[in-house]
């Protein structure tokens, strides 16, 4: 049966994790109005948002390039199924895995989309483009560190962070370290208690027959939900920080907000999770903690307008 081309655009879609994706650059946009305080020039908004759009595209599918062996093992034993109440799978999870889509296509996508974030980047920034590649290295090592040590974790996190740091750098040269160091430590804690964790404990049956080390594996399931907790209540207070080291102010309402923000999406799911131990709560947890960035974002362009 032939693909119609919306067929084969969803495949690629579905490779980049572009619903997942889309929501992601409310990370970079939400850090560029911080550090800057007020909107960035026309020009710099639509070249950002083309970069950052270019960069996950190319980063979620580079994941699955290096990974391709191991999800095609995962496959095989039943794992990845679609249709769950889960964001990464709103599309087919891994087609090429699933063999919908091979291995030159997807390199091929890529590829593309990771020119087209360099170029961006260097427009933006060349420091820019350096955090680009650093981004992709490390996304490479995290992968192939699946079998060696749940410490990969770590660099997850680091690199989830530099997308909000690369736009931190588009719009301002020279951003002050105190800035830097409160959302890289805030995004960090997000992405270890509200990502990787919950993900990893989705896929801890299939991870358990290969010898992965992932943190659910090595620690089990009860003290891995304790480092979630820990991880996303950190979460709060240095979003809190964050907030207070902008340039912006926030009066209290705004802060009731953020704080009511971190509550409803991360601390009352983590904590759900922790009291009943269930894949669906931590499908719960990954699903609301994704759009934990937009929600900020969306205080942050309210307080911009009045």
């Amino acid at each position: 049966m032939t693909q119609t081309f919306q067929d084969r655009l969803k495949l690629y879609l579905a490779l980049s994790r572009t619903p997942h994706g889309i929501i992601d650059m409310a990370a970079p946009a939400l850090a560029a109005l911080l550090c800057l305080g007020q909107f960035p020039p026309i020009q710099v908004t639509l070249v950002g948002i083309i970069t950052v759009f270019a960069g996950y595209t190319a980063v979620y599918a580079l994941n699955d390039l290096v990974d391709l062996r191991t999800d095609r093992q995962k496959v095989d034993i039943g794992g990845y199924s679609d249709g769950e109440n889960y964001l990464d799978g709103v599309m087919m999870r891994h087609p090429m895995a699933k063999g919908a889509l091979s291995f030159k296509a997807g390199l091929a996508w890529a590829v593309g989309w990771a020119v087209l974030a360099l170029a961006g980047a260097y427009w933006l920034n060349p420091v820019c483009l350096y955090i680009f590649l650093a981004g992709c290295l490390l996304e490479g090592l995290y992968c192939k560190l699946w079998r060696v040590t749940p410490l990969r974790a770590l660099i997850n996190g680091a690199v989830k962070t530099l997308g909000s740091v690369a736009a931190v750098f588009a719009v301002d040269p020279s951003p002050s370290p105190l800035f830097l160091i409160a959302l890289f430590a805030w995004m960090f804690a997000w992405e270890i208690g509200g990502q990787n964790i919950p993900n990893d404990w989705t896929d801890i049956e299939e991870d358990r027959h290969f010898k992965a080390q992932t943190i659910p594996v090595r620690l089990g399931l009860q003290k891995a939900t304790l480092v979630i907790v820990a991880c996303l209540t950190a979460a709060l207070f240095l979003n809190i920080v964050l907030l207070w080291v902008s340039p912006l102010t926030f009066g209290i309402l705004p802060m009731i907000v953020v704080v009511a923000v971190n509550v409803l999406l991360l601390l009352h799911p983590a904590l759900l999770l922790v009291e009943r131990q269930q894949r669906e709560l931590a499908m719960a947890l990954f699903n609301k903690a994704s759009y934990y960035p937009l929600a900020i974002l969306g205080i942050v362009l309210v307080r911009l307008a009045y």
